[in-house]
């Protein structure tokens, strides 16, 4: 298959993001690329980890594993970081690609992301455009051009 052309499967992302207008943002981009997708959002820690491990409100639903989650790191609840660190420390879901997508540029931040095993950290730029850019970019990355093992 080449690299340009849009996959056979369709990817579930997992967007955990609590500013509603980011979210949007991160949709409208991520559609742009026009390649078969499903996005799901969760706006607090808690929740993703409920969403991936099928507990709390999520007990007895089984959504589908995501290709991708893209985590924000300032979050209500728990932590971007703890969350990070929750997914990449279970056997079942570590090997899920998560990408920090957060305002924070302190190196502690980055430092801690890479350390708990985040697959990439990108910093939201403050301009529209150059974040709308940066969005249909890393979703056409993701969800056209990134190989990930077949289920």
């Amino acid at each position: 298959m080449s690299p340009t052309m849009p996959s056979d499967r369709t990817t579930t992302v997992l967007l955990v993001e609590d500013d509603p207008a980011h979210a949007e943002i991160v949709r409208r981009n991520f559609s742009a690329v026009g390649v078969p997708y499903c996005m799901e959002h969760v706006s607090d820690g808690e929740t993703a980890l409920d969403y991936l491990r099928h507990t709390g409100r999520y007990q007895g639903y089984a959504p589908a594993r995501p290709g991708l989650v893209l985590l924000d790191l300032r979050l209500p609840r728990l932590g971007g970081l703890e969350v990070l660190a929750a997914i990449k420390g279970d056997e079942a879901l570590g090997s899920i690609p998560v990408v920090a997508l957060t305002t924070s540029s302190a190196n502690e931040d980055v430092e801690q992301a890479y350390l708990l095993g985040v697959n990439s950290y990108v910093v939201k730029p403050f301009e529209r455009d150059v974040f709308e850019e940066l969005l249909t970019t890393l979703g056409r990355y993701w969800l056209q051009w990134n190989e990930q093992p077949r289920a």
